[in-house]
């Protein structure tokens, strides 16, 4: 197979470069079918607890995933006409949106009047115009009634609140770009702030693609700056490039296709599928940077360009092939992520790399065979800086192997040491830097309004039942106690505001009745003139489950799991045994998200590295081969990992697929250094000289793999902090891989140079 491909670069070029076009162009062109999926919630694992309790809820109670605006005057109170004209103009408009199920506001609220014992339901503001005694009516009111207005009006009592209830299903990037624009466009008079998960979820994607494709394209030219100073050579580096190109575009067009046959949801690009581009371009880059410069180095001593062609496949083949395979299946492991999209990620991205290794091996000999080279140019006649400075390091290590293999270990201690300092953090909030307008606004909403996050308790039992609802009431009370809970709400808080109500608005009667009976009345006095269906987002039609909703300030991953776990301990503890209470919502959600999270990376990293393993064990012929290829890898994922804990830098659902970046790349350069090895020993170099004359082959284009692709580093000056983090761990990634392979693999193999011979 190795021959047939060699031949029909060194036969038939131009039929080769032809073919391969043509294969590119019918892959690439199921770009077009190509989806975008924008709705953040769409990556959550389906099958866990708390999403099929939250996905009961919503069948239950309609979507408890909610959106909160925030407008108003800082120091001017909104208890003005003006004001409140603008919040029943915004209201109405919002509910005209066909992805809006509910919206809250003072607008759409009822007051409950005391009427010689009867209980008369009223809209809480009557008209959108009103005069000053009609303003000072509902202040009063809603000052009676705390709870109320701690939803609907700002700590300062400048800001009015908000909350927005979307349909159930609906994309919430959809939602969230509609209801924005409606309040952008009515609200121009007033400082406007947004918050809610549903307002993340659905801003994130659209604005980090946006970001990671404008400083990829910073990248992209460093890139080829890097590679014209080093290569010397235009038409080298548009090599290099086309295959690049051509690997992407057939990349995206194969995940259009893909989704087109198999209708499968995993093949949507989303958030997840951002940084695939990256991750080819630097795996692509890393293939035609070692072809080309071996292509260099032997048309430097021979002179012939076919025979250099040749000479440069037969060495890099076998090495180029299970560098590919291996890090497909690097990619392949993604498919223990808890996160169903990954499976998609790992198989699109694979069948990038695969695509990338044919045309390295096919397409890009074929071009170098018909460029007519100038056997007098720099970029082949002499060394370059890069070159010389990797042969001086690499005579340092070899001279001082045991030494440098010392140091390596202590390195990789503090690596092992920043592991137990790493933190989990899948808060989206966390994916803006301090100072940013939606981070402002996010921080507002915790200090000013009811906060941007929340949590449900579905419980099941008898609603009606007094010692149920004073169970509820128990449960808010201990929520509240939280110093992140605003407020809560239940069904029982409205129990309480009735009964006071029909008991001549007496506050000592706030409380829930002691007979089940006269709870029933109170529901039956209220629906002389209210509306049952009032109450359709705290209870169900039958009274059998009722739901507590918190709303909360923003709280780390960290936070939020022992919260969780407080309220497990509590309801077990206190709470009545007859109900059933399950806890639910993005809190809880990203909490069992993180246990997934930290045991499929683990599982992951582990399967990669042992397939890997043997897969060189078997290339190689030799067990010990696939120990040393893990080598480098092993130590770089240490290291990533670990200086992330030392810098607090935080693992979540974007970072965890760094793992796969680093095995990828880190095996790379392992399986050449060991494939060089084994042909310089089959050709019989003497012990003496073999470890240097690997790194001379073999170590300038590891370095220039790795400095070329450093320069999406330029991802450090991202926005969002998963994308800078990204960035700065892709160039500590090429780093800590390239000097893992050309110090502790370089130095392994001097100390066993011998045995490895035999």
């Amino acid at each position: 197979m190795k021959q047939w491909a060699l031949n029909q670069s060194l036969n038939h070029p131009k039929r080769t470069i032809i073919i391969s076009l043509i294969l590119t162009m019918l892959l690439s062109s199921g770009l077009w079918l190509v989806q975008m999926e924008d709705d953040m919630l769409k990556l959550l694992p389906d099958d866990i607890e708390s999403t099929m309790t939250w996905e009961a809820v919503q069948e239950e109670f309609g979507n408890t995933n909610l959106m909160f605006v925030a407008f108003g005057r800082t120091g001017e109170s909104v208890f003005n006409t003006q004001a409140l004209s603008d919040l029943w103009t915004i209201t109405n408009e919002i509910e005209s949106l066909a992805e809006v199920d509910e919206v809250i506001s003072i607008a759409t609220l009822n007051r409950m009047d005391s009427d010689d014992g009867f209980m008369e339901v009223s809209d809480l503001q009557p008209a959108k115009d009103l005069t000053d005694v009609e303003v000072d009516r509902i202040r009063t009111y809603l000052e009676k009634t705390p709870d109320m207005m701690r939803r609907v009006v700002g700590t300062n009592g400048d800001f009015l609140n908000v909350v927005v209830r979307p349909v159930i299903d609906v994309a919430s990037d959809k939602f969230r770009n509609n209801v924005v624009n409606t309040c952008n466009q009515n609200l121009q008079d007033y400082k406007v702030h947004f918050g809610g998960e549903v307002y993340l979820t659905g801003s994130i994607p659209m604005l980090m693609r946006g970001d990671v494709i404008r400083l990829m394209r910073i990248g992209l030219v460093v890139m080829i700056l890097i590679m014209l100073s080093s290569l010397r050579s235009i038409s080298a580096v548009a090599m290099v490039l086309s295959v690049i190109v051509m690997s992407l575009t057939s990349m995206m067009g194969f995940m259009g296709w893909i989704r087109h046959f198999t209708q499968l949801d995993i093949f949507y690009f989303s958030l997840m599928n951002t940084s695939m581009p990256i991750i080819l371009l630097t795996i692509a880059n890393s293939d035609g940077v070692h072809v080309i410069t071996k292509f260099f180095s032997k048309l430097r001593l021979s002179g012939n360009v076919k025979e250099s062609v040749e000479g440069t496949m037969n060495s890099l083949l076998l090495p180029i092939f299970l560098t590919s395979a291996t890090t497909v299946v690097a990619f392949l492991s993604l498919s223990f992520a808890p996160i169903r999209q990954m499976m998609g990620y790992g198989i699109t991205i694979g069948a990038g790399i695969i695509w990338a290794w044919i045309l390295s091996a096919t397409f890009l000999p074929s071009l170098i065979i018909l460029k007519k080279w100038n056997l007098s140019s720099s970029a082949i006649s002499k060394s370059n800086f890069i070159e010389r400075v990797t042969d001086k390091f690499g005579s340092i290590v070899i001279h001082h192997p045991k030494k440098v293999l010392g140091a390596g270990v202590v390195v990789l201690g503090i690596g092992f040491w920043g592991l137990f300092l790493l933190n989990v953090e899948v808060n989206i909030i966390t994916f803006f830097k301090p100072g940013t307008e939606i981070r402002d606004s996010l921080e507002f909403m915790d200090a000013e309004m009811t906060g941007t996050m929340d949590l449900q308790l579905r419980i099941q039992g008898d609603i009606k039942s007094p010692k149920t609802l004073n169970d509820m009431i128990t449960f808010q009370d201990f929520l509240e106690k939280h110093p992140s809970t605003t407020t809560t709400i239940s069904i029982a808080d409205v129990i309480k505001q009735m009964h006071r109500t029909v008991m001549d608005d007496d506050p000592l009667y706030e409380t829930i009745p002691d007979t089940r009976d006269k709870v029933n009345n109170l529901f039956t006095l209220y629906s002389i003139s209210g509306d049952p269906d009032d109450f359709s987002s705290l209870v169900d039609y039958e009274y059998k489950t009722g739901l507590v909703t918190s709303l909360m300030k923003n709280m780390s991953t960290k936070k939020i799991v022992t919260f969780v776990d407080e309220i497990k301990a509590y309801a077990s503890k206190h709470i009545n045994s007859d109900l059933s209470i399950t806890i639910t919502g993005m809190l809880v959600i990203f909490n069992d998200l993180v246990h997934l999270l930290v045991k499929s990376s683990f599982i992951s990293i582990s399967v990669s590295i042992i397939l890997i393993a043997i897969m060189a064990a078997v290339a190689f012929k030799r067990f010990h081969w696939g120990i040393m290829a893990v080598v480098p890898l092993s130590g770089a994922v240490i290291m990533n990992f670990g200086l992330m804990g030392v810098f607090g830098i935080h693992l979540s659902h974007i970072t965890a697929i760094l793992s796969s970046i680093i095995i990828g790349v880190g095996v790379d350069f392992a399986l050449h250094y060991i494939s060089q090895f084994r042909n310089l020993a089959a050709r019989g170099v003497p012990d003496s000289e073999i470890s240097q004359q690997v790194i001379h082959e073999v170590g300038y284009p590891i370095v220039l793999d790795a400095v070329s692709n450093m320069s999406f580093g330029a991802l450090l000056f991202s926005v969002f902090l998963p994308v800078m983090h990204i960035g700065g761990l892709m160039v500590f990634a090429m780093v800590s891989t390239s000097i893992g392979t050309l110090t502790l693999l370089a130095a392994l193999v001097e100390i066993f140079k011998k045995k490895l011979r035999q």
